[in-house]
């Protein structure tokens, strides 16, 4: 069918026929990994009819307006009257599926909370098509959704991974309304959804293969993103966003150009913005995050031996105070090995956190600047009386990939804490909030932790038997001469449990020492010297 008959028969049968448009807020893990939360049960926002375009159809952004958002998503057209089905029965109500840019007005959002009203109503910000694909010959759970901005793509993902697959949605929504045929439910996005600019061109498509084995397609909804030239006028809210309505509309502080080393705003996303014109995409901000001296090898060694042996090799060398203290862990028994990060608080005044508490403060700057292998520790001058951590913080530390979160501090959420992958350790459990005890000042700055001063970049090792902080320029000669140690730590082991006595052989005098080093040549082992 050619472009202009799709749009036809899309505006016939879809668009004029339109009745309610229901949108979910969120159903895709990979969306979800990024806002930090997963919800127990679906949520949805509602949408007018007038809302809707077609393929084609330009998107404009109002004077004023900084981010319009684009989401590329899976579009379900009712085909029957539907009133509190079964899941098992629901899939049989929708009549068609197809591709949907569910466009928004993020400036907008701060007055409707959830509704998203004036965000997402706008008319003509939703275009859905080009073409209506026969649900009934569809696996609903084999659709995948595209979208590309200037022809770079920026999401993919499949209906598999759903969160609430779209039997369990129109289950949901039919216990207490009528779907009518023609009402249509936009299915949520997954991650990568963003901010496009006038002049950029977003293309969304939907396919999936049929029950005859043929693939079956939308072919690529095509809307221009222009200034429309529309005054808001002060009889309603008007525009205002903070930074953290920025970060969560572009996807991240990089691609926000919010990133720096403080965790500042850079440079109010200009340089974003004159990057994304020339490329179609805004480029991240330079990391200056320390860098990691930890290689695989030394990772490994550091993990093969107990913190301990690490102790005694920092002793050594002179290292007395390199022990972070009087911690609890919520995974007993892990073993963590990364790179410090590090967040600062401060005694908390009502001004100051009035001032630095709220919005994206340093403590969600933080924890979204983290990358696999660091160890987040966090200073709060072994205050207790209030959670430093909670739940939503130490997920989306766990998502990036981050080694463990420490803190002197309490732990808020603590059951749910300790459910998660990530390994924490905190002075103790406590309900209250942040803005209680504190106010978070700093990002990656030297801290306390536990009577340990901590630097970023220095290498952290933690164990059932506590947490050590190596500086970096020892980390190689503590990991080496730490897995010597083990070694002979091991054969002392055997030779005990052979029976030998301790004395003499704990440690080696010269007989002993002889006996393990014709052991090592054996072995074809040598222990430096």
């Amino acid at each position: 069918m050619e472009r202009a008959e799709q749009r036809e028969q899309l505006r016939q049968d879809t668009i004029t026929g339109a009745g309610k448009v229901i949108a979910v807020h969120l159903n895709y893990p990979s969306r979800a990994a990024q806002r930090g939360r997963t919800p127990a049960v679906p949520s949805y926002f509602l949408k007018p009819a007038t809302s809707l375009a077609l393929d084609g159809a330009e998107l404009g952004r109002p004077q004023g307006v900084e981010l319009l958002t684009v989401e590329g998503e899976v579009a379900l057209v009712m085909g029957a009257r539907t009133r509190n089905v079964s899941p098992e029965d629901a899939w049989a109500h929708v009549g068609s599926v197809t591709a949907a840019n569910d466009a928004g007005l993020a400036d907008l959002r701060w007055p409707d909370k959830g509704s998203n009203l004036r965000s997402k109503g706008a008319d003509g910000i939703a275009p859905i098509g080009p073409a209506l694909l026969p649900a009934q010959e569809l696996d609903p759970a084999g659709l995948r959704v595209r979208m590309w901005i200037n022809g770079s793509p920026v999401q993919d993902d499949s209906t598999a991974t759903l969160l609430f697959p779209f039997a369990q949605l129109i289950a949901d929504l039919s216990r207490l309304m009528t779907l009518e045929p023609g009402d249509i439910i936009l299915t949520g996005t997954p991650a990568g959804a963003t901010v496009a600019r006038p002049g950029d061109v977003v293309e969304v498509e939907v396919d999936g293969v049929a029950s005859d084995g043929a693939t079956l397609t939308t072919g690529r909804l095509t809307n221009k993103v222009v200034d429309s030239g529309l005054v808001l006028e002060p009889y309603g809210a008007l525009p205002k966003l903070t930074d953290a309505d920025r970060i969560d509309a572009w996807g991240s502080a990089e691609a926000a150009g919010l990133a720096q080393a403080d965790g500042g705003q850079a440079d109010g996303g200009q340089a974003a913005d004159a990057d994304h014109a020339a490329s179609g995409a805004s480029a991240p901000a330079a990391d200056t995050r320390p860098t990691s001296v930890l290689t695989p090898e030394l990772t490994e060694k550091l993990r093969s031996v107990g913190t301990a042996t690490l102790s005694v090799q920092l002793r050594k060398r002179g290292m007395q105070n390199c022990h972070i203290e009087g911690l609890t862990p919520t995974h007993p028994g892990a073993k963590v090995v990364g790179t410090a990060r590090t967040l600062r608080y401060i005694p908390a005044r009502e001004d100051l956190f009035k001032e630095f508490g709220g919005g994206y403060n340093a403590q969600k700057r933080a924890v979204d600047s983290l990358r696999p292998g660091d160890i987040l520790v966090m200073d709060a001058r072994g205050e207790k009386g209030t959670g430093t951590l909670g739940d939503v913080l130490a997920l989306r530390a766990q998502v990036l990939g981050a080694e463990a979160v420490i803190t002197d501090g309490g732990i808020r959420d603590f059951g749910p804490v300790s459910a998660m992958e990530i390994p924490a350790w905190g002075a103790n459990a406590h309900p209250a909030v942040l803005g209680r005890r504190h106010v978070p000042w700093s990002v990656d700055d030297t801290v306390a932790c536990g009577g340990a001063a901590v630097v970023p970049g220095d290498v952290i090792v933690g164990d059932e038997d506590g947490l050590v902080v190596i500086p970096p320029a020892l980390v190689a000669e503590v990991a080496e001469d730490a897995v010597v140690q083990e070694r002979m730590e091991a054969w002392v082991a055997d030779r005990v449990a052979e029976g030998h006595p301790v004395d003499g052989l704990f440690p080696m005098n010269a007989e002993w020492k002889a006996k393990y080093e014709a052991h090592l040549a054996e072995q074809g082992t040598q222990d430096p010297k």
